[in-house]
């Protein structure tokens, strides 16, 4: 929502809103642009209000503002429907996926700003590189048919409202058990929105990940013009009217919290660069410059002269707000270093690719995760993966589950507990559990105070993780 904010002040529309009471980071966004929200009220109607667009955590006959809105007949946009219909207007490209939505609309964003086409981006977080939750390159990226790119989500369908010309596809595998309960529910929701592709539209899609390989092989068959653009370590070399399109990765050294990679396409320039770690964030790169490249041939521009300026966005990406973010760092009472991050991972693949990524990149700390599970209907799932996705991390702590608005507790036989016995009879070590977050508060400041041996001659690196509010453990213990 802050995002759509952020564009829809920018086209000149006059902005009022409401919200719960509790502080998100969001709130700085929209301080920024001279609002503030209102707390839930049928006031907040007035004769003035042309459109409400509301998120899909409301519903029209509950929330206050909405019942006013439909007494007076005030049209009411779902978030998504009015995503939707911005994206009618531009030459739209849809980022989607099981993961690493986030991070690849922020890469896409970020190589955009270094590039002379007219483009808007939108991301489901605070980007760094953006400021904010969206990002455009000039005053002409206002302008009717230029590029807009927009982080798409897959739950309840909602992408199904964007019309794109373009898609990254990052992944696709069980999640949202509430509204898919197989797997192959969430990969037909991919499926039809890939066909809503035009005629030869492209799609960008992972050859590393299973789930999106069968997904493509599906669109084939009902969609044989399609054109399916792979990248990743498993992609093969393509040609498109003679033009290579090889986005091949080749993985390279980790070294002075670097990740260098080389992309098939780019091989004869040289080597890029990112500062995040892990695997995932190079393939989500890759995606990135995939798409990029495609966007300047669409818009007669040849990507091999633009090397230096993907070379530059990418080094310029430096994450986003609960992803893979540095939250503070300090020296315990023994002179070791601690930093301290967050991140939002909380899908088994997630913390498992994530945690192995800090691994490398962090090579000499000690990797502490304090991980707190993101409703009942996915751990109950994937409680098998769960229990095997923290072999990367030295030591963890867990917590009760963090419950959705649209779960019923009661409907499900698991809690924290259950999830932390799973994780013990996995074998891994050091397991703690504390049902509310603080209470680990002590326990946690006291480990990260040990002395260190020889095998983490660089310090600690503790890690909040989860879509829950454990991030606050985080904060207190910088505090």
């Amino acid at each position: 929502m802050a995002a759509l904010v952020e564009i829809l002040f920018h086209k000149g529309a006059i902005i009022t809103g409401s919200d719960v009471s509790e502080r998100f980071y969001t709130d700085e966004v929209l301080e920024r642009l001279g609002l503030h929200a209102q707390p839930f009220g049928a006031q907040n109607i007035t004769d003035e209000v042309q459109y409400v667009i509301y998120s899909s955590a409301y519903k029209l006959d509950k929330n206050p503002d909405l019942i006013e809105a439909v007494r007076r007949g005030v049209p009411c946009l779902l978030y998504t429907q009015a995503l939707g219909a911005y994206s009618e207007r531009a030459y739209s490209c849809g980022v989607c996926g099981v993961h690493g939505k986030t991070s690849t609309t922020g890469l896409v964003g970020t190589i955009l700003k270094e590039i002379d086409l007219p483009s808007q981006v939108l991301a489901g977080s605070v980007i760094n590189s953006f400021g904010g939750t969206c990002t455009y390159t000039s005053k002409q990226a206002l302008n009717h048919r230029s590029i807009f790119v927009a982080e798409t989500c897959e739950y309840q369908r909602h992408f199904m409202s964007f019309c794109p010309q373009k898609i990254i596809l990052t992944s696709v595998e069980p999640d949202h058990e509430d509204y898919y309960p197989t797997y192959e529910d969430i990969r037909q929701a991919f499926i039809d929105y890939i066909c809503k592709l035009p005629q030869g539209g492209e799609v960008i899609y992972c050859a590393d990940d299973k789930g999106a390989c069968d997904t493509i092989g599906l669109v084939h068959e009902k969609r044989a013009d399609i054109v399916a653009l792979p990248y990743g370590e498993s992609a093969k070399k393509m040609s498109l009217s003679g033009e290579n399109v090889d986005y091949s990765v080749i993985f390279g050294k980790v070294e002075n919290e670097r990740n260098t990679f080389t992309l098939g396409l780019f091989a004869d320039k040289g080597n890029f660069a990112l500062a995040m770690p892990g695997r995932h964030e190079v393939l989500d790169a890759a995606a990135a410059v995939a798409l990029v490249c495609q966007l300047l041939r669409e818009f007669g521009k040849n990507p091999l002269d633009y090397y230096e300026n993907i070379r530059r966005g990418l080094l310029n990406f430096s994450g986003g707000k609960r992803r893979s973010e540095i939250v503070g760092r300090f020296k315990n009472k023994n002179g070791a270093d601690v930093i301290v991050l967050d991140d939002y991972g909380h899908h088994p693949t997630a913390v498992r690719t994530t945690l192995e990524g800090y691994r490398e990149f962090y090579k000499g700390r000690k990797i502490i995760v304090d991980f707190m599970s993101h409703t009942y209907s996915r751990t109950q799932a994937l409680l098998s993966e769960f229990a095997r996705c923290f072999t990367a991390a030295d030591e963890v702590i867990l917590h009760k589950i963090y419950s959705s608005a649209r779960e019923n507790p009661a409907d499900f036989n698991i809690t924290g507990r259950t999830l932390y016995e799973a994780v013990l009879a996995s074998g891994q070590k050091d397991v703690h559990y504390y049902e509310e977050i603080l209470d680990a508060a002590d326990f946690a400041k006291e480990e990260l105070e040990k002395p260190l041996g020889t095998e983490y001659p660089d310090g600690y690196l503790f890690i909040t993780m989860g879509a829950g509010d454990n991030w606050k453990l985080g904060k207190e213990i910088l505090k």
